[in-house]
C-alpha cells in the first residue's frame, strides 16, 4: 500500500513539473520553427522580398548541414502589407496557430511594436527584427533582441557632422508620420541641438503617401538648404524626384531606411547625391570579395536575382539565430536560448558588419553606422563610423 501511494505521489510531481521540463513552443524532435512577418505587398515589399530570400537561403543552407542539434528550422512568413493592423493578425496566426519558437527579421517598426504583446504573452522572442527604431529594445525586455545602431543615434551623429562639412544654413526634415519617421526626427533635433541649430522647417505625410509635391514645395518656399528625410523606399524617391523636378536643390541625408539600391536602380540619375547612414554595405558583386560572390551567386541561382543589402541582413540574422540556438544546446527552450544570447559576442563577417555584443543588459548588438553617398548611381561610402 505505502508502495502504491509513494508511486502515485511521484507521478503527481512528474505531472506537476512536466510544463517546467517542456521544451518551449515551436521546439519539437526534429524542427524549430520560426515566424517571420514581411511587408511583401505594400510600400516596403522591395524590402520584405529581400529579406525573405535572405533568410531563406541561409534556412536551407543550415538545414542541408543537418540542422541545428540534429534540429532543422522551418520559417513561416507572413504579409503585412506595412500595415500595424495586418502585422497583428499575422501575429496571432503565426504565435498561436504555426506555434512558433521565435519572430526572426520582421520588417517596420509599426508592425514590430504592433505584434509584440501577441509575441510576448505567449514567451515568443523578438529576434532581430529589420528595423532601427529603439523600441526594438527599450524599454528592456528579456525577449528583445536588436542588432542594427538607431535610427535616432544615426542622424544624431550624422545631420551635425554633415551640416557643419556643407555649411548648411537652414536645416529642415520630411518625415513619415509614424514610429519610424518620428525617431528620425527626435535624431534630427537632438544631433542638431549639439551645434546650436534648429530645424527650420519640419513637415510629415502619412504612411503610403505617394504625392509629395506640397511638402517640397513648403520646404523649397523656406529656403532649406539642407533636409533630413524620414523617408524610406518610395517616400526617397519621391521627395528628391519633385525636389529635382522644381529646382530645389538641398543636401539629402536619410537613415538606414533609405539606405538600397532600389533608390538609384528604381530613381535614377535624380538620386545622385544623397547621403544616408548605413551599417552593412550594399554589396556590388563587381567590387565584392570572392567569399560574397560565392554567395551571392549561391543567391541568384536560387532566386534569379542579385543579392541586396536587405538580402544580407535576412541571411545574417538567420546566421546569429543559429550560432546562438547551437550554443544553447540539444535542450532548446526559451530560457536556454536568452542564456546563450546573453554571453554571444559576434566577430565582423564577410559583409562588414561591426562587432555586436550582448548581455542580460544589453539587447542592442551594435550602435555604430557610417556615412554613405549616391555617386554615379551606386552607393560609396564615406566615412568612418560614427558612434
Amino acid at each position: 500500500m505505502q508502495l502504491k501511494h509513494a508511486l502515485v505521489a511521484l507521478a503527481c510531481t512528474l505531472a506537476a513539473s512536466g510544463p517546467a521540463l517542456a521544451q518551449s513552443q515551436g521546439v519539437s524532435k526534429d524542427t524549430i520553427t520560426l515566424g517571420s512577418i514581411q511587408d511583401l505587398s505594400g510600400p516596403l515589399a522591395g524590402f520584405g522580398k529581400q529579406i525573405r530570400m535572405g533568410m531563406q537561403l541561409r534556412v536551407d543552407e543550415i538545414n542541408e548541414q543537418g540542422g541545428i542539434n540534429g534540429r532543422k528550422l522551418a520559417l513561416k512568413v507572413e504579409d503585412s502589407g506595412y500595415d500595424p493592423k495586418r502585422a497583428v493578425l499575422a501575429a496571432q496566426k503565426l504565435v498561436n496557430q504555426d506555434k512558433i519558437f521565435a519572430m526572426v527579421g520582421t520588417i517596420g517598426t509599426a508592425p514590430n511594436v504592433a505584434a509584440f504583446p501577441v509575441m510576448f504573452d505567449k514567451n515568443v522572442l523578438s529576434f532581430f527584427p529589420v528595423t532601427a527604431a529603439r523600441e526594438m529594445y527599450e524599454p528592456h525586455h528579456r525577449l528583445k533582441y536588436s542588432f542594427a545602431s538607431t535610427y535616432y543615434d544615426q542622424v544624431r551623429l550624422a545631420a551635425p557632422k554633415l551640416v557643419k562639412e556643407k555649411g548648411a544654413k537652414k536645416v529642415c526634415t520630411i518625415y513619415q508620420d509614424d514610429e519610424f519617421g518620428l525617431e528620425v526626427l527626435r535624431g534630427a533635433e537632438a544631433g542638431l541641438k549639439t551645434i546650436g541649430v534648429e530645424l527650420a522647417e519640419k513637415t510629415s505625410f502619412k504612411r503610403g503617401a505617394t504625392d509629395f509635391s506640397s511638402q517640397v514645395a513648403r520646404m523649397k518656399a523656406a529656403g532649406c538648404d539642407f533636409v533630413v528625410l524620414g523617408t524610406l523606399i518610395r517616400e526617397t524617391i519621391g521627395t528628391i524626384g519633385e525636389s529635382r523636378k522644381i529646382g530645389f536643390n538641398p543636401t539629402f541625408l536619410g537613415s538606414a531606411g533609405a539606405y538600397t539600391e532600389l533608390i538609384h536602380k528604381l530613381g535614377g540619375k535624380a538620386m545622385d547625391g544623397l547621403y544616408a547612414a548605413m551599417t552593412v554595405q550594399q554589396p556590388y558583386l563587381d567590387e565584392a570579395s570572392q567569399p560574397i560572390r560565392f554567395w551571392a551567386n549561391k543567391y541568384k541561382t536560387k532566386f534569379n536575382e542579385d543579392p541586396a543589402v536587405f538580402s544580407v541582413y535576412g541571411y545574417s540574422l538567420i546566421d546569429t539565430f543559429s550560432k546562438a540556438a547551437q550554443k544553447a544546446g540539444a535542450n532548446l527552450t526559451t530560457d536556454s536560448f536568452i542564456k546563450a544570447m546573453d554571453s554571444m559576442t559576434l566577430e565582423p563577417d564577410m559583409f562588414g558588419s561591426p562587432t555586436m555584443t550582448f548581455s542580460a543588459t544589453k539587447r542592442l548588438g551594435n550602435e555604430s553606422s557610417r556615412l554613405s553617398q549616391i555617386q554615379d548611381g551606386r552607393w560609396k561610402v564615406v566615412s568612418d563610423y560614427m558612434k
